[in-house]
């Protein structure tokens, strides 16, 4: 299970980020793109499993947001959500474009009294 380290990094980058409130974290939101080779139950169970190793992030609450595949069509420059893996355009052209979906990123940190 690779979420493992990828929340022990995250976790890291909060406390060089944050040194002086990082104990005032109580929310951290992650963004993951469907194409981003993580699943969201699975970092939500990574982070569980590393709150009982380390209490210090017993009350930090992670949440996890799903964003879609959006890719970019050349033919009509628009863009356009992706269903069932189909990089098909309205249009009929496909896309080769990918605009969203690769992401894993902290898109949101709230603390306490803010």
């Amino acid at each position: 299970m690779h979420e493992v380290p990828i929340i022990r990094e995250m976790v890291k980058m909060l406390q060089e980020q944050y040194p002086d409130k990082f104990s005032q974290i109580i929310k951290v939101t992650v963004e993951a793109g469907l194409l981003s080779n993580v699943q969201p139950v699975l970092i939500q169970n990574a982070f569980e499993a590393l709150v009982l190793e380390n209490d210090f992030l017993k009350d930090i609450d992670l949440e996890v947001v799903t964003l879609p595949i959006i890719a970019h069509c050349d033919a009509c420059d628009k863009n356009f959500t992706v269903t069932k893996h189909r990089f098909i355009c309205g249009c009929g052209k496909p896309a080769r474009e990918i605009v969203q979906g690769k992401e894993l990123r902290i898109s949101r940190v709230d603390f306490l009294n803010e």
